[in-house]
């Protein structure tokens, strides 16, 4: 019991810094679910969810359709996904009040962190597949890096929100949040409504909260379902594009850059950004051999119950 209760606090650990991932821009939550290990149960969970919803809706009339949906509910690993959605909450309501502040007050020594933090975990898609990648995967790579690269640069908009642009907006942002590499606030920030969702949060506007988790419901069901596809179907090269989308994504984290996101040379602060940037990438390191230890634990126990039940038998 002690052991379950355990899990699901260090699983609603691990949303709570996916969510506080998302409130900043530029960095992907995406990403901190690969780091922390649980990026392909979630996706996939999400992806059997989305099946069991549309079945549950188009199949109502139908028992079959019914127990179809049954099915697909009964494959998403709940307690997983309840855990991280609660820490995910509590984090996005309570850092946007915290870190959005800081990273506008102190761009340069945050993005610096960042920076280092998401340099570290390009090993994670990296060597994730464990198999070994070719020159074609390399090439794969550098070509989703540019792509990444330059959407990144897209200067920053001003525009006046409306429900449609709102929705539209977190349909697209949200498919950010499962795609390490894009940041979904870095792309609102993009389409201009960074401040304004923020406070709208910070706030408690529900209109405005309503319409943008709306968008980001029908977002989500039409892109996780992809994802979900991929990871089952073409794994490794999923983690080929998704190395390479993170790489080109540091260009939005580059400490010294102007309001229109121009690159601009190190200033005078350098020592200390750099020594900022070692650290977001120590931290990274040390979060990835703790996980690793955490999984060849569990291993080592799924192992001993394994002999354990042969034995008995």
């Amino acid at each position: 019991m002690a052991k379950s209760v355990s899990t699901h606090l260090l699983n609603a650990v691990r949303g709570g810094l996916i969510g506080t991932a998302e409130v900043v821009p530029g960095v992907s939550g995406g990403t901190v679910a690969l780091v922390v290990g649980i990026y392909d149960d979630l996706i996939i969970s999400a992806g059997h969810l989305v099946s069991g919803v549309r079945m549950a809706v188009t199949d109502l009339p139908r028992k079959r359709g019914n127990e179809r949906a049954a099915a697909e509910f009964g494959k998403v690993k709940w307690p997983l996904v309840l855990a991280v959605l609660a820490g995910m909450a509590i984090a996005v309501l309570t850092m946007a009040r915290l870190i959005a502040p800081l990273v506008e007050e102190h761009p340069e020594p945050s993005y610096a962190i960042f920076f280092g933090l998401v340099l570290a975990s390009l090993w994670v898609p990296f060597r994730g597949s464990g198999q070994r990648w070719t020159p074609v995967h390399y090439l794969v790579a550098l070509a989703f890096a540019a792509a990444a690269f330059v959407v990144t640069g897209l200067p920053p908009a001003e525009v006046e929100p409306n429900p449609v642009l709102v929705a539209g907006a977190a349909a697209i942002a949200v498919c950010a949040l499962v795609l390490p590499g894009l940041s979904g606030s870095f792309l609102l920030l993009t389409f201009g409504l960074y401040t304004v969702t923020m406070d709208a949060l910070n706030a408690r506007d529900l209109g405005y909260i309503a319409t943008f988790a709306l968008g980001a419901i029908f977002g989500l069901a039409f892109f996780v379902k992809l994802l979900q596809w991929l990871l089952e179907h073409h794994h490794h090269t999923t983690l080929v594009v998704m190395t390479g989308l993170l790489a080109g994504s540091l260009r939005a984290l580059w400490p010294w850059q102007d309001e229109d996101r121009n690159l601009q040379a190190p200033a005078d602060n350098a020592p200390l950004i750099f020594g900022l940037m070692a650290l977001g990438f120590v931290v990274v390191v040390v979060a990835i051999l703790i996980e690793r230890r955490a999984q060849a634990r569990r291993a080592e126990q799924a192992d001993e119950n394994e002999t354990t039940a042969v034995i008995n038998l």
